[in-house]
């Protein structure tokens, strides 16, 4: 099966909230680099992909024919998708089990495991 899993942030800390990261020591920070870079290599996973920042997005909807566009995340910027990776394995269980090693799991963050659709 294949799976995506979506990295939603919400308080864990990131590089690019700088006061919030400073509060981890820099061994956690390593740790957290080095836990992302282990689920890189894990069989099966295509490697994560980060995204820029929620205030980075631009939001896009069609109404009446007309392209709207608005700056910022459709989402809350704690809900917004921090990145994602691409996971085939498997079953659920593996697939959830590779999401609790992601750091934003367990530092105020959640992930959204979801089966890709195959035709």
């Amino acid at each position: 099966m294949k799976y995506v899993l979506l990295i939603h942030q919400g308080d864990a800390p990131t590089p690019y909230t700088p006061d919030e990261w400073a509060r981890l020591s820099e061994d956690e920070q390593k740790a957290v680099y080095a836990d992302y870079q282990a689920i890189n290599q894990t069989p099966g996973v295509s490697p994560g992909v980060q995204l820029a920042p929620p205030e980075t997005a631009t939001t896009v909807r069609v109404q009446d024919g007309k392209t709207l566009t608005t700056d910022g995340p459709f989402a809350e910027t704690k809900e917004a998708l921090g990145g994602y990776y691409l996971f085939e394995g498997d079953d659920l269980d593996a697939a959830i089990d590779l999401a609790a090693q992601i750091p934003a799991a367990r530092m105020g963050g959640a992930i959204e495991v979801r089966p890709l659709v195959e035709r």
